[in-house]
């Protein structure tokens, strides 16, 4: 999906992410990286991924179909993505992280820092 993509082609480090459910409960993804690109169009997309512990991300999705992707990439590029496209593994085991790849279903939404860091507090960590 096309979408307002603030960054040059290229992969870039996630400092922090979390999937967010509807009540503030969360579940943290590391290692994360998401990629912009440019179809043959020169349209730019960003997709990207993680590893988190699939057990908790289906806890999440017990009490709603729906979470969104709190996004910190440093300094002022904070967003959330409402509602992303999610791929994630099959390990279900809680020791066992396994990859999870996403992207934005509509625009992306930059936070304010303030908005972001009240947001941070709210979050009932998994």
């Amino acid at each position: 999906m096309q979408t307002s993509i603030p960054f040059a082609e290229g992969e870039y480090l996630i400092e922090k992410a979390f999937l967010v459910a509807h009540d503030n409960a969360a579940v943290s993804l590391e290692q994360g990286v998401i990629e912009v690109f440019e179809d043959n169009r020169g349209n730019r997309h960003v997709k990207g991924s993680a590893l988190v512990h699939t057990h908790l991300v289906v806890e999440l999705l017990e009490d709603d179909d729906r979470i969104d992707l709190i996004l910190d990439l440093g300094g002022e590029f904070k967003y959330r993505m409402n509602n992303p496209h999610l791929k994630g593994g099959k390990a279900f085991a809680p020791d066992v992280k396994s990859p999870i790849q996403f992207g934005p279903a509509a625009t992306w939404e930059q936070l304010p820092a303030a908005t972001f860091d009240t947001l941070m507090t709210s979050l009932r960590v998994l």
